[in-house]
């Protein structure tokens, strides 16, 4: 119960007039793990699995510090309710700019949540001081950071190098790529600690970045707290509904 069930694709928000279609990553370390290298995520850092939520054992597994979980999970009924409820009290994101406590991306890009998924985790927090100068990311970030909301999707949606790198790396894996016009029900979720401190929930298809609270500087991605704050929460949210929440999880770490 609540373990990682090692699936990996996602649902797509509405796209803009013109948005590229993708293809689906599959959410393991050897996907990834080439895409973030490919862009310019250094190498002293990679993504590793996370095999459970709960098992002590398998949780020291991980290499730590963890900068970042990356996450994929079933849009249940009962998830689906708490966002409604949770988002209908929230204005559109309006943030832009390098004070920004979490860069943010809203997906209008079609099948496109996992290169957003990867973005959310490798542009914030600790992981974001350690891009290669003059990188594909690293000129990307340039441009994208002072942008507001819409026009940092648009950006996104035509920078050819980010869709090529992940149309190169979407082969890899064992889930059977979407055929057109089908649609898949799970969601890339991105759960960071910031340079701020604090626990962000990052999802291309909700209103804006989540602050999910304040971590001590002892805790990492992978802390207790950052647990229940984070996917222990959405799994919760299930467990209450009566159900349990399939789930794949991949970790944000140092390589070894």
């Amino acid at each position: 119960m609540g373990e990682a069930d090692g699936e990996g694709a996602t649902v797509s928000e509405v796209p803009h007039e013109g948005a590229r279609t993708f293809t689906m990553l599959e959410n393991n370390p050897e996907v990834m793990n080439d895409l973030a290298h490919r862009i310019g995520v250094t190498k002293d850092l990679s993504f590793h699995d996370v095999y459970s939520l709960y098992d002590s054992d398998m949780l020291a597994m991980v290499p730590r510090p963890v900068f970042a979980l990356l996450t994929t999970i079933p849009m249940t009924e009962a998830w689906r309710q708490d966002r409604d409820t949770e988002d209908a009290d929230l204005a559109w994101y309006q943030g832009a700019g390098p004070a920004e406590p979490a860069i943010w991306f809203r997906q209008t890009i079609i099948h496109g949540c996992g290169l957003i998924g990867l973005l959310h985790c490798v542009s914030n927090g600790v992981p974001s001081e350690l891009i290669e100068p003059g990188s594909e990311l690293a000129n990307f970030l340039r441009k994208a950071v002072p942008l507001g909301m819409d026009e940092r999707a648009r950006l996104l949606n035509e920078t050819d190098s980010m869709y090529q790198a992940s149309e190169a790396v979407a082969q890899q894996g064992d889930t059977e790529p979407l055929k057109p016009g089908e649609d898949s029900i799970h969601h890339f979720v991105a759960l960071v600690k910031g340079l701020d401190g604090n626990l962000w929930e990052l999802e291309g298809s909700r209103k804006g970045p989540l602050n999910r609270g304040a971590l001590e500087e002892s805790e990492d991605a992978l802390s207790e707290r950052a647990l229940e704050l984070g996917i222990r929460r959405l799994v919760n949210i299930q467990r209450m509904a009566g159900g349990d929440l399939p789930f794949s999880c991949i970790a944000l770490a140092p390589s070894v």
